[in-house]
């Protein structure tokens, strides 16, 4: 008997991608990273292939409204190191919700995203900004669900 293995493999030319918008005003940090995730990994889509990158470009707007839930606003600390002694700098969330909100939703969904260089292309194709305004209106983003 012959068998035929029909499992699907996206090629890299033959990737439509499309534009997502989000307004990140009013909800809750982890899952509207999750979900951006999903999305930039092209992991909603039925030709996802896990050494392509065939996610979708996503512009979010109102980052610096995003919310957290518990006391995550008095418990998260972001940490660097500047690879010098003693050069680890931490930011408290507060802090950095004032500083440069796009970071906290940055850091929140490419630590969601495969530990891989792919991630790195993938994380290219996310948009974050503070106010309610884009310059990515010719893409015609649609409202992502």
């Amino acid at each position: 008997m012959k068998t035929v293995n029909n499992c699907f493999q996206a090629k890299a030319g033959e990737l439509n991608r499309e534009w997502f918008h989000v307004d990140a005003s009013g909800q809750v940090l982890g899952r509207l990273a999750a979900r951006i995730a999903q999305v930039l990994m092209g992991k909603h889509k039925p030709t996802y292939t896990p050494h392509l990158d065939t996610g979708d470009f996503v512009v979010v707007t109102n980052c610096d409204k995003v919310a957290v839930t518990g006391r995550k606003r008095e418990h998260i600390i972001y940490q660097r190191y500047s690879r010098h002694p003693s050069g680890l700098k931490e930011i408290p969330f507060e802090r950095m919700q004032e500083r440069s909100p796009e970071t906290i939703l940055s850091e929140a969904v490419r630590r969601m995203m495969p530990k891989n260089a792919l991630a790195a292309h993938m994380m290219k194709k996310l948009k974050i900004y503070a106010g309610d305004q884009h310059p990515h209106q010719a893409q015609a983003p649609k409202a992502l669900a």
